[in-house]
């Protein structure tokens, strides 16, 4: 169970790090003008690529651990 949980910090870390790329991205695209297009392309992307690349395992991880909850209460 120790290599799951240390698997979801690393999940919730990397999020951590997307998010703060794309703040970053829209601090440095506003830097002198009025660009919202290119603020909202940045969100989009980052929006999209933590559903893809953080949500999809984490909830395909969550899966795994009922699964084997279930599957322990049920041989007990």
């Amino acid at each position: 169970m120790d290599k799951q949980l240390q698997t979801i910090g690393a999940f919730i870390i990397a999020s951590a790090i997307i998010w703060a790329a794309v703040i970053m991205g829209s601090s440095y695209a506003l830097t002198g003008t009025e660009c919202y297009h290119k603020i909202q392309n940045i969100l989009a992307g980052g929006v999209i690529l933590h559903i893809i690349l953080i949500w999809g395992p984490l909830v395909i991880l969550f899966k795994r651990i009922r699964e084997n909850k279930s599957g322990d209460s049920i041989k007990e």
